[in-house]
């Protein structure tokens, strides 16, 4: 998609998908982002292999992006969350230190992320992990296999109850 531009050259704001009944926009969400519990369950799979199996879960809202699920650290068996070197700052959340996720003969190199001293509101994260849905197995929201935020850098879960555009993909630097 290419954005479309203003009189100032700058990107506007896409046009929203307008929600059907049950479903969530992500120009909806707010910014600064939010965090919020939730009690689906999610199923993460790598390798063949369960590696994390909850219904403790918090998601992040911002806008224009899909939710990001953090998972407890405590729902992951012991040798899948592999620390590594490296961090990256989120203005809202802080520093971001990262996993390598392993299981079933299968690595995936920075596949996890946590904040183990969030900024104030952000505090339900310091004992979470979320990861890359793209480069795992599966991800599952109440049995419904996820689709993954376009771009390298973010890692929203998409499904059937999220409409966006998202930002991510090619073009959506400036949303």
């Amino acid at each position: 998609m290419t954005p479309a531009h203003g009189f100032s050259g700058l990107p506007r704001r896409p046009q929203p998908i307008k929600p059907k009944a049950g479903q969530e926009s992500v120009w909806d969400y707010p910014r600064p982002p939010r965090v919020e519990p939730r009690s689906e369950r999610i199923i993460v799979r790598l390798g063949g292999q369960v590696i994390a199996d909850t219904t403790d879960a918090v998601r992040v809202l911002e806008t224009s992006h899909p939710p990001v699920y953090y998972l407890p650290l405590d729902s992951f068996p012991a040798g899948v969350l592999v620390p590594v070197q490296g961090t990256s700052f989120c203005e809202f959340k802080g520093e971001a230190h990262y996993f390598d996720v392993a299981a079933g003969g299968v690595a995936v190199s920075r596949g996890g992320w946590t904040y183990p001293e969030p900024t104030r509101g952000f505090e339900a994260l310091s004992t979470r992990v979320a990861l890359y849905p793209g480069h795992l197995g599966s991800c599952e929201v109440n049995g419904e296999q996820v689709t993954f935020q376009d771009g390298d850098f973010y890692g929203g879960w998409i499904t059937t109850q999220i409409v966006g555009p998202f930002k991510g993909g090619p073009g959506t630097a400036g949303w």
